[in-house]
């Protein structure tokens, strides 16, 4: 048994520091040494009572780590084995998986044997990892090996993979499937948005075009590969993106807030033929009309990205060796470093939308 430091979610809208109890992983789990983990948004709605009501909840899940025990079985990471952990540890049985769709994966694994308080209380860990912990336990396939050699302050950026980083690269380069040349525009430029910005460019557009109304977030987006901004409080955003692209609307646009105001821009963006991608997570019960003769008429597609349409196993190892090669700029997401303490503050500055990602680094 493993007592560590962790942040939990005891109820909503409470959140502290507490002492949990790990135990020793049993077959197919490992017990992972926790380097980094990223403040998401997705925390946040944990601490609402947004995702559920199965307090206490162990919160964090954008990590890096140190695997420092595994369970029978486990063959793919062993001890010392630096990792990026997810929530996609596929399960090769479901139907997605038997189509060869593993992205997809609708019965991911996660760790049998539960976490608890010092009571004893189970706790549910953020989206099947916990990782605002000294240590936390996971499916083994939650781990994914790092064989890069990385210096000890870039695991912070590398970790970020692990969530919001990936679903908005994923969102540009799976999801999206942009290729050389293209138009993009990305509405919304917060952490997803501005790492679908940095996936765009990576990916070969030629023009990316920025869409927000905080002109500080636009010139971070510019900075990551934007080669337009348009501020939507100042001009129309679909008169904008369809002049920058000679009167057609952009080859692919991607909705990164989720609400429906951006969600008609971003239909309404697109050439004909276009593509249309939503990755903001829209907010329950959310309702949007279109015109069913201009789905029709405009042709193209509109497709929601869970996960970037990620497969941590293909796409990690991938966009490390293009941090590595220069080509990605994954120490621009991390705004700032805190302790473990400081989570409940980093939350509040997250709101604020000066910050693309707070790191704790334990």
């Amino acid at each position: 048994m493993h007592k560590v430091k962790a942040v939990v979610a005891l109820e909503k809208g409470n959140v502290s520091v507490t002492t949990i109890n790990i135990p020793n992983p049993g077959p197919g789990e490992a017990l992972v040494k926790v380097l980094t983990c990223g403040v998401c948004q997705t925390d946040e709605h944990y601490v609402a009572g947004g995702v559920g009501s199965n307090f206490p909840y162990l919160l964090g899940h954008e990590s890096s780590g140190v695997v420092e025990a595994v369970g029978e079985g486990v063959t793919n990471v062993e001890p010392g084995d630096k990792v990026i952990l997810n929530w996609r540890a596929v399960c090769g049985e479901c139907r997605a998986c038997k189509k060869g769709q593993l992205q997809y994966c609708f019965n991911t694994h996660n760790a049998t044997q539960k976490m608890t308080l010092e009571d004893g209380t189970e706790l549910e860990p953020a989206l099947g990892i916990g990782s605002f912990a000294e240590k936390t336990l996971v499916a083994a396939g939650q781990c994914t090996k790092i064989e890069a050699d990385l210096d000890d302050d870039q695991y912070a950026a590398v970790g970020l993979l692990g969530c919001g980083v990936t679903a908005g690269l994923g969102a540009a380069l799976n999801t999206g499937e942009v290729k050389r040349g293209e138009s993009v525009a990305v509405i919304g430029c917060g952490g997803v948005g501005t790492a679908a910005i940095a996936g765009a460019k990576l990916g070969g557009a030629t023009t990316i075009i920025a869409v927000d109304i905080d002109d500080a977030k636009l010139e971070r987006a510019r900075a990551l590969g934007a080669t337009h901004t348009i501020n939507s409080k100042q001009a129309d955003a679909v008169e904008g993106i369809q002049k920058l692209t000679g009167g057609f609307g952009a080859d692919l646009v991607i909705d990164a807030v989720g609400i429906v105001p951006t969600f008609k821009q971003a239909f309404e963006a697109r050439d004909l033929a276009g593509r249309m991608v939503l990755v903001g997570v829209p907010a329950p019960d959310t309702i949007a009309e279109l015109p069913l003769d201009q789905v029709f008429g405009r042709g193209g597609s509109i497709k929601s990205s869970w996960y970037g349409d990620t497969l941590p196993s293909r796409d990690f190892p991938m966009f490390v060796q293009h941090y590595q090669l220069g080509n990605l700029d994954l120490d621009a997401f991390v705004t700032e470093r805190i302790a473990l303490e400081d989570v409940e503050k980093a939350f509040e500055t997250m709101k604020s939308g000066k910050v693309l990602r707070s790191v704790v680094e334990l």
